[in-house]
């Protein structure tokens, strides 16, 4: 049923009567509709279930575009991202445009559900803020890191399946959590494929995050298992290009010291937890997308 909701964000766009948007919104890569998918298992295919889906992967969009132009990023998914093709003006304006019609079509759902999701849009912005401000530090607060992406990545995966449940008659606390878990299981992963995967795959350079200032769980282990001297040197080379020496350095000490293994496992607890909670309420779909979460290689 993804192709009802892309039909329906398709419909969406063009209610727009705007031939530049269509256009440019022709460009945007779909990604894995994963939000949408979460809803679609939950809550089934009626209209509303489908426009809701709709709604959040517009809002999703929206949000990556404003993270391009935050992150000086010119390719997403191997290509180039719009900012790169048109500048950042336009990309910014397309994602208000994408954020005001989502909300707007929200009014159409229901009070609960338009509440929950914009909330969380309200959750990702403070916490899309909080990413640029410890990007400017050398973060080594592990609490701190795991707020800004619940706020960033879990907020907006939580609210869907927390919208799926309203609509579907179900309560809502459970899959909730597993929304959850499942984004901050994403963004974790993510965080470490930045630095294992090679560039081709991740479509942008290797520990860009990094270079960008940016110290996610696996800097934050490695750090506290450094001598002095060590540590000096990886704050040497926080926010700046890295030349390959350094990459390999560090890469090094991070299979020295397993701590890609140890951030991994960290996101397998909360898959596993999501897994048994879906489990036990018999959603085998909804198990197998998180089990899906951590065995991704891209």
């Amino acid at each position: 049923m993804l192709s009802a909701v892309e039909r329906k964000i398709e419909q969406f766009i063009a209610d727009l009567n705007d031939k530049e948007i269509s256009g440019l919104y022709a460009q945007l890569p779909h990604g894995k509709r994963l939000r949408a998918k979460l809803i679609l298992k939950i809550a089934g295919n009626s209209l509303l279930v489908v426009k809701t889906a709709a709604i959040v992967e517009m809002i999703h969009a929206a949000s990556l575009l404003h993270d391009d132009v935050i992150d000086d990023a010119y390719t997403r998914r191997a290509k180039p991202s719009l900012n790169a093709l048109y500048g950042n003006k336009t990309a910014i304006m397309l994602g208000d445009i994408l954020y005001s019609k989502g909300f707007l079509e929200l009014n159409n759902i229901s009070p609960d559900v338009a509440k929950m999701i914009s909330n969380a849009v309200v959750e990702l912005s403070l916490g899309e803020l909080k990413d640029v401000s410890l990007s400017q530090t050398f973060n080594l607060d592990k609490e701190v890191y795991l707020e800004m992406i619940y706020q960033k990545t879990a907020s907006l995966m939580e609210a869907s399946a927390g919208a799926a449940a309203l609509l579907a008659g179900k309560s809502k606390e459970a899959y909730m959590t597993y929304g959850r878990n499942l984004g901050i299981a994403f963004q974790m992963i993510d965080d470490l494929l930045d630095i294992t995967a090679d560039a081709a795959t991740l479509g942008k350079p290797a520990l860009h995050d990094f270079e960008e200032g940016k110290t996610t769980l696996p800097y934050i282990y490695l750090y506290e298992v450094l001598d002095r001297e060590e540590k000096e040197k990886l704050r040497s080379m926080h926010a700046k290009n890295l030349s390959e020496k350094e990459q390999l350095w560090i890469k090094m000490k991070m299979r020295e010291h397993q701590v890609i293994q140890k951030s991994y496992e960290e996101a397998k607890v909360l898959i596993v937890e999501a897994i048994a909670l879906m489990n036990d309420r018999g959603e085998d779909a909804l198990s197998s997308i998180a089990m899906q979460m951590i065995e991704r290689d891209f």
